[in-house]
């Protein structure tokens, strides 16, 4: 088996807001690309590895531009599809100066919602050696589920490690429990599942990383790291549960993309053999790093851009 991460997700074209205020009334916007699967990818190439993504674009501008920016940060997208019919995605993000921002999408009937088993047929998994999965695919449509639900079982009988971001999108979900027993049944299915707290609330009716880890691990996954916010990160690896402390940061500029660049930390440290516990270490420290940036990937740090962080970082802490 390969070295390399293969992830599937909707990729959007993403207009970000130039000035403070309701999106209705912002006069300009930048041009960017988004997506947690791709924000993941990024974070991933950016470190040095390989990763390829699973996705389906319009024959658009927004096409275009996703398909030259996964070229640019060598993601591959040898398994990206083209629809002649449906358009790509795409989203408005407004700018604030704390908290989230407001955000609205245009992608109800997008290319990517049509992904369906047979555009998995083709994929190797054998060439692969992890697999990230969230749970903003399986909520577009029937066949999007449909597609997620057979990469979960070609990973397993391919022996991929399977790691799972739950990503809530409410409003992407026809009902609160449709969505709640879907990410729970492709959760039990991981190896490692990466809630945050607040989702834990919704899916198992706890906040309390105890209860999340003891929930899905009950049902069968491996390691539950349940992501606290800016204090770090619950682990519960087996039988063995810790705690991994957050990292300062210097302003909250764009909360948006810290949990998936937390994944790609976790996922490149256990791709590069480290520790559990030193993969979370990782993990926070990418997240705290992106929280700085603004835009959804801007900040996914380079190996040396890490590395100093870390650093100074551990040099602060003494």
């Amino acid at each position: 088996m390969k070295q390399g991460l293969i992830l599937a997700g909707e990729p959007m074209g993403l207009l970000i807001a130039q000035s403070e205020g309701a999106l209705a009334s912002v006069t300009g916007y930048d041009l960017a690309v988004a997506g947690a699967e791709f924000n993941v990818a990024v974070g991933v190439a950016r470190l040095g590895h390989r990763v390829t993504y699973l996705t389906k674009l319009g024959k658009d501008p927004f096409g275009e531009r996703i398909i030259r920016v996964l070229t640019e940060n060598g993601i591959g997208n040898e398994f990206a599809l083209w629809s002649a019919e449906k358009r790509t995605g795409f989203m408005l993000k407004g700018r604030v100066h704390a908290g989230d921002p407001p955000i609205f999408y245009f992608r109800a009937g997008s290319a990517a919602s049509t992904l369906a088993p047979e555009d998995v047929e083709a994929i190797d998994f054998s060439s692969y050696s992890h697999i990230h999965l969230t749970g903003i695919l399986p909520a577009l449509t029937a066949s999007t589920r449909a597609a997620v639900d057979l990469m979960f079982t070609r990973a397993r009988a391919a022996g991929l490690t399977i790691s799972f971001d739950p990503n809530l999108r409410p409003q992407l979900w026809p009902d609160e429990r449709t969505m709640r027993e879907t990410i729970n049944d492709l959760a039990a299915r991981a190896d490692i599942v990466l809630p945050g707290t607040a989702e834990g609330k919704i899916l198992v009716g706890s906040d309390e990383p105890t209860a999340i880890s003891d929930y899905y691990q009950e049902r069968g996954a491996r390691t539950v790291i349940t992501k606290c916010g800016s204090t770090g990160a619950y682990v519960a690896d087996g039988a063995e549960r810790y705690h991994v402390a957050g990292f300062c940061v210097r302003e909250v500029v764009d909360t948006v993309g810290a949990g998936d660049g937390f994944a790609a930390g976790v996922l490149t440290g256990l791709m590069e053999g480290l520790s559990m516990r030193d993969a979370v270490r990782r993990g926070a420290a990418i997240g705290a790093i992106q929280v700085m940036s603004r835009g959804d990937n801007e900040g996914l740090p380079t190996p040396a851009e890490l590395e100093r962080f870390m650093k100074e970082a551990d040099s602060t802490d003494e």
